[in-house]
């Protein structure tokens, strides 16, 4: 058999396996150590009580026969397609139908999987630095073509600095998808009402898809913040919104999402508009069987009154956390950024140190795991991007080790 050359042609590892490989030989060759790890974006805090009850009881319930469900409806169940809409988005005045949300084992699944309702020459713009998974997957379809020295030669790319306040500049070539995090995973800042506006009304004026990935918006504090791209005026004619309940409510482990399609969003066959969501519904039928009714049930658990308030807490947790590390680093005399509306912090690297040298240094002088800023992309080169999930000790300790090794 012949097979996916841009797959194999790809860096052969993913970043953070990398890094896991990196941290593995450290501790093999440092055998009782304390690595204090500040890298990978997981969760560390239980699943709430309301939510975990819930998600019990549910499961018990499949054990008996009135309460056994089988396949669970690809969309998802109605009782949380209602929680969503009444939770989530009508505080906001954004006005959704259940046909317009689509349960699923995860925002990242989501954002590597649209790319699959896209032609071959789709034309790919992302913000640099990136979550990795929006470049890779068009990557493995063969729409960026060959890297070449670590670049794909069809990819856009939009830098995020501090010189543009972390939003990207409007493209000046042609761009059919654009990749949009906000709040932003790696560099933890946020777009504001003013500076997404205008990345709207581009889509719209040229034709655009926005893919916006929302995953982290329960951490946003300010009000100047859109919690959804559909706060914005002609958003639901150019944009698609990825959700997830793994940072908020620590569902890493559990796995569910969901993402919203308006009715009104259409492509182009040839001349004849479609409908991103019937593609993205008829996809979905074909390729899996939804999301577990337990998982669900916990899932419309974490957005009831009583879950929402235990859910509120996690992420004022690891909101504290992240001001921790910020106001201490900053104290110390490092440049960050990040941390107010996003449990990552991003850190420019001392001195003239490249990202994975830092990384390497502060491994061995301070056992403390980050991520390469260079791992996201060309701009993210002279930073490292520190996450807030773990205990508030361990959050201490960390920042105490690279005041003192640094």
């Amino acid at each position: 058999m012949k097979i996916n050359a841009y797959i194999a042609r790809m860096n052969k590892a993913y970043l953070f396996a990398d890094i896991a490989r990196r941290v593995a030989e450290y501790t093999a060759a440092h055998p009782g150590q304390d690595i204090l790890r500040l890298g990978i974006g997981d969760v560390t805090r239980p699943l709430s009580p309301h939510v975990a009850q819930a998600f019990s009881k549910a499961a018990l319930d499949m054990g008996t026969p009135e309460g056994f469900r089988g396949y669970p409806p690809y969309e998802g169940y109605d009782f949380l397609l209602d929680a969503i809409i009444e939770k989530e988005y009508a505080p906001l005045g954004v006005k959704l139908t259940r046909r317009e949300i689509f349960v699923s084992d995860g925002a990242k699944s989501d954002t590597g999987n649209i790319q699959e309702l896209f032609s071959p020459d789709t034309r790919i713009a992302v913000t640099d630095p990136v979550y990795p998974v929006y470049v890779d997957s068009n990557a493995m379809a063969g729409r960026l073509g060959f890297q070449e020295n670590g670049v794909y030669p069809r990819l856009i790319t939009l830098p995020c600095t501090p010189e543009t306040g972390f939003a990207p500049k409007l493209p000046d070539e042609p761009v059919d998808v654009l990749y949009l995090c906000s709040p932003n995973n790696p560099t933890g800042t946020a777009l504001t009402y003013e500076q997404l506006a205008p990345i709207v009304r581009w889509a719209n004026a040229h034709g655009a898809l926005i893919v916006f990935d929302a995953a982290y918006k329960a951490y946003i504090t300010d009000k100047n913040v859109p919690h959804s791209i559909f706060e914005i005026e002609g958003a639901r004619t150019c944009a698609v919104e990825c959700c997830s309940f793994s940072k908020n409510a620590g569902f890493t482990g559990v796995r569910c999402a969901y993402t919203v399609i308006p009715e009104e969003l259409t492509g182009l066959d040839g001349d004849r508009p479609v409908s991103i969501g019937a593609l993205w519904r008829r996809r979905g039928e074909s390729k899996n069987n939804g999301v577990s009714y337990p998982v669900q049930v916990a899932a419309a658990a974490a957005l009831d009154d009583t879950g929402a308030r235990e859910v509120r807490a996690l992420v004022d947790g690891y909101l504290s956390n992240a001001r921790v590390i910020r106001e201490g680093l900053e104290k110390a005399g490092f440049t960050v950024f990040g941390g107010v509306n996003s449990p990552y912090i991003w850190l420019k690297t001392p001195g003239q140190m490249g990202s994975w040298e830092f990384f390497d240094a502060l491994l061995s002088r301070a056992q403390v795991v980050g991520t390469p800023g260079a791992g996201f992309g060309a701009a993210g080169e002279g930073y490292l991007r520190l996450t807030a999930f773990n205990t508030p000790e361990n959050t201490q300790a960390a920042v105490d080790r690279i005041v003192r090794a640094f």
